[in-house]
C-alpha cells in the first residue's frame, strides 16, 4: 500500500537540494561580509583628532618614516611621535594655525594626543615591525603609498590569509634594505630571482605555524 503520493519524492528532493543551496548561499554571504571593508576596515579612512597629511609631510616634504616612527627598526611597535616631534617644526612654522591648536595645547599641558589607530590588530595577534624591516619588507608593502594619502587608510585586509600569502612566498615581496623606507620603490622585472637571493642573504624563514603570530 502506497502511503505517500509519488510527487512527494520530487518535493523531498527539491527540499533537500534547495536546503543545500540555501546553506551554501548563507556561507558564501558570510564570507563576503567577513571580507568586506565593513569588517576588515580596508580602505576606510580614519579621521584623526588633528588634521595631519602624510602626503604633505612624507611625500611633499620628504620626511623619512623614522623621524616620527622612531622605534620601527628596534621594537615590535613602530611608535607614535610625541608632541615634541611635532613642535620641532611647528614652534617655528604655522605657529598660529587654528587647526594646530590641539598640538600646542598638548605641548602646554603635557597631555598626549589621542591618535586613532589605523592598523589595529587583535590582541591575540603578535606582529613585530623590527623583524620585518630587518628581513627586507618595505613600509609601502604593507602600508601602501602613504606619501600620497592626505588621510591615512588601511591598505590590506589584515586577515590571516593576507599574512600567509607573504609568509609562504616572501621572495615575491622582499627588497634591498636600502629601499625599505622608499615609497616609490619599483621592483625589478626579475623580482622572484632577487627575492630568492635576498631570502637567503637575510636568512628569511617561511614560518607558517600558528605560534609564529599567535602567542
Amino acid at each position: 500500500m502506497q502511503v505517500f503520493h509519488r510527487s512527494t519524492n520530487v518535493l523531498s528532493r527539491f527540499t533537500i537540494f534547495g536546503g543545500l543551496f540555501v546553506i551554501a548561499g548563507l556561507v558564501y554571504g558570510l564570507y563576503l561580509v567577513n571580507s568586506s571593508p565593513y569588517v576588515t576596515q580596508q580602505g576606510v579612512a580614519k579621521q584623526q583628532p588633528i588634521q595631519f597629511s602624510h602626503k604633505h609631510h612624507s611625500g611633499e616634504l620628504g620626511i623619512d618614516c623614522r623621524y616620527c616612527h622612531t622605534t620601527v627598526e628596534k621594537l615590535a611597535y613602530a611608535g607614535m611621535p610625541p608632541t615634541q616631534t611635532c613642535m620641532n617644526c611647528h614652534s617655528q612654522i604655522w605657529t598660529n594655525a587654528e587647526f594646530l591648536e590641539p598640538v600646542r595645547r598638548s605641548w602646554r599641558t603635557d597631555e598626549s594626543i589621542e591618535w586613532i589607530k589605523v592598523y589595529d590588530l587583535p590582541q591575540y595577534v603578535y606582529f613585530d615591525h623590527s623583524i620585518h624591516v630587518a628581513k627586507g619588507v618595505g613600509c609601502e608593502t604593507c602600508h601602501g603609498r602613504v606619501d600620497l594619502m592626505n588621510v591615512l587608510w588601511q591598505k590590506p585586509t589584515l586577515q590571516m590569509q593576507w599574512c600567509l600569502d607573504c609568509h609562504r612566498q616572501p621572495e615575491k615581496y622582499l627588497r634591498p634594505r636600502q629601499f625599505i623606507f622608499s615609497m616609490d620603490y619599483q621592483p625589478p622585472g626579475d623580482q622572484l630571482e632577487l627575492g630568492r637571493k635576498l631570502k637567503e642573504e637575510y636568512d628569511v624563514r617561511t614560518r607558517v605555524e600558528c605560534t609564529a603570530c599567535h602567542r
